[in-house]
């Protein structure tokens, strides 16, 4: 696939109030080829402002089969009433979320994004040799700086 490829799956989340409580969450999962690290997820909480998260596909990936991840971002995987889950515990200044999300469809979703991206290419699609290549290329003009500014006082004769 090429770099403007996006992988994209509408979803609908529960937020976890408590352990007897949950609200649901229409949510977007979205990768994009041109950000082949990272995957995003908007919800749609109802207001005028969705809510976005990026954080890392590698962490998504794992996190479907086991427990991963720290800080603002934790993922894994578990069973409710007899169906397979992933939960994510997303932490920000302005309040934590604990989402649960269907892990077929998060799982089916995902492996669309690393047939877009295996795994291990992600830094071709990013291009940073090609750019070093580009940037660290010599100019025409850098043969001025090559010369010697200062010729020497020797006179050719050898005087």
């Amino acid at each position: 696939m090429n770099d403007d490829t996006v992988v994209e799956r509408e979803l609908e989340l529960r937020l976890v109030l408590s352990p007897e409580r949950s609200v649901p969450v229409a949510a977007l999962l979205s990768y994009r080829a041109v950000d082949p690290y990272a995957v995003h997820v908007t919800f749609h909480t109802g207001t005028d402002h969705p809510v976005h998260w990026t954080f890392a596909r590698e962490l998504l990936v794992e996190g479907v089969f086991r427990p991963c991840g720290y800080g603002d971002v934790r993922v894994w995987p578990t069973k409710t009433d007899g169906r397979g889950v992933v939960l994510m515990a997303l932490s920000s200044p302005s309040g934590d979320a604990l989402l649960e999300a269907p892990a077929a469809q998060v799982s089916a979703w995902l492996e669309r994004t690393l047939v877009a991206v295996p795994p291990g290419t992600e830094a071709d699609r990013l291009g940073v040799d090609d750019g070093l290549a580009e940037l660290l290329a010599p100019l025409p003009a850098d043969d001025l700086w090559l010369c010697d500014p200062w010729p020497s006082d020797e006179s050719a004769d050898g005087e």
